[in-house]
């Protein structure tokens, strides 16, 4: 089993940045490739960030591409999310988890671990 919390979410105004943290218990987190997902009010959960189990590579949604950055320091079982230049369209409920397929995965289907979701709110 694994246990997720995710921090470092809040209030910002567009154009802002926020660094989400997401610290993962136990030994065995370099097993688990990651993923960002969000939600927003009235809408479905979709993928934002993914990185491979060693960090050597990483996906991102075509809306975030080029703002946010996704690593990983698996020595403190943590997974981060830099995100610049924030919109008012990057509302949301945001999510880490946990999947073990190879490589790294799109897909919210294949991830078996959920945080309880930290939240993001910019302001125009």
């Amino acid at each position: 089993q694994v246990q997720l919390v995710e921090s470092g979410g809040g209030l910002v105004q567009a154009g802002g940045s926020l660094r989400l943290s997401c610290a993962a218990s136990g030994r065995t987190f370099s097993n688990f490739a990651m993923g960002w997902f969000r939600q927003a009010p009235g809408k479905e959960r979709e993928f934002v960030a993914t990185i491979s189990r060693s960090g050597g590579s990483t996906s991102y949604a075509d809306s975030v591409k080029g703002r946010f950055t996704i690593s990983r320091d698996n020595a403190k079982n943590t997974v981060y999310l830099q995100m610049n230049t924030l919109k008012p369209e990057d509302t949301a409920v945001y999510y880490c988890a946990t999947t073990r397929v190879l490589g790294y995965s799109t897909d919210y289907n294949q991830y078996s671990y959920w945080g309880q979701g930290t939240r993001v709110t910019v302001s125009s």
